[in-house]
């Protein structure tokens, strides 16, 4: 799929994605509907429970309406045009971004990410449960491509994610760059740049295995293999690693770093 430049200039466009019906912009007509569809269906079996035939009817107009601002509602957090920009300038400095890469070899499972939460997010899935449909998708849309899946799903569910999130999984970014240096772990010699990757597969990490239950006990030996599969140019090994991981994963389950915590 490319991309209009003009689309890329909300001056030049200032009504990207207009309602089909009241011309206002931010209309995400995949987003309605999907979501009409899904609950179409639900609200025809309630009403056949209802009240037969007719209670169907009225049912599936119901729950088309009802499902069409749901899937609306979720839509209207993506803009594709902003999320392609934002990835273009930001891909460089994700944990799982091989160098040998650019980004449009990424473009498409971004893309993928975040069309597939407009598709999906209002069926009431999560990305565990939709990524054998991105997957589907990705394969069918994309052939060729030289990122194989196996590379492309840490993009296409970062993407999924900050849709899901309103902004980048990473947005603590900032907060331990300015506040690394007094964690407890932290050895002299080592600078942000060595801790980074750390902090951001624990990020990474807590959105990924948190919902499916696990502690972070439970989810560390992922991490582990998530951390030391990527590519990094740094000099942190687990061992020193792990310890940042943790905090950035705590920080994020309480809503702040635990010194305590950070050393079980």
């Amino acid at each position: 799929m490319s991309i209009n430049n003009n689309d890329l200039d909300p001056n030049l466009n200032p009504d990207r994605n207009p309602d089909p019906v009241t011309g206002e912009p931010g209309s995400h007509p995949v987003g309605t509907g999907v979501g009409a569809a899904g609950a179409g269906v639900i609200g025809t079996a309630v009403g056949v429970i209802a009240g037969g035939p007719i209670g169907g009817a009225i049912g599936a107009v119901v729950g088309s309406a009802a499902g069409g601002l749901l899937g609306k509602s979720v839509a209207e957090t993506l803009d594709p045009t902003v999320e392609d920009i934002y990835w273009r300038d930001n891909y460089h400095t994700r944990p799982y971004v091989d160098s040998a890469y650019t980004y449009d070899d990424y473009s498409p499972a971004y893309r993928t990410g975040y069309e597939g939460y407009s598709t999906y997010r209002p069926q009431g899935m999560t990305y565990q449960q939709a990524e054998p449909y991105l997957r589907q998708r990705y394969e069918r849309d994309y052939p060729g491509r030289r990122l194989g899946w196996d590379k492309a799903r840490y993009a296409s569910q970062d993407a999924w994610y900050r849709v899901e999130h309103g902004a980048p999984v990473y947005a603590d970014d900032d907060y331990w760059r300015q506040n690394y240096s007094s964690r407890p772990y932290i050895e002299s010699g080592y600078t942000y740049d060595d801790y980074s990757p750390a902090y951001r597969i624990g990020q990474e990490g807590y959105s990924t295995y948190y919902p499916q239950g696990m502690t972070y006990q439970q989810a560390e030996p992922h991490l582990r293999q998530r951390y030391e599969q990527t590519p990094r140019s740094n000099r942190l090994g687990w061992d020193k690693a792990r310890y940042a991981i943790q905090d950035a994963w705590y920080r994020l389950e309480h809503g702040a770093p635990s010194t305590d915590e950070a050393f079980r």
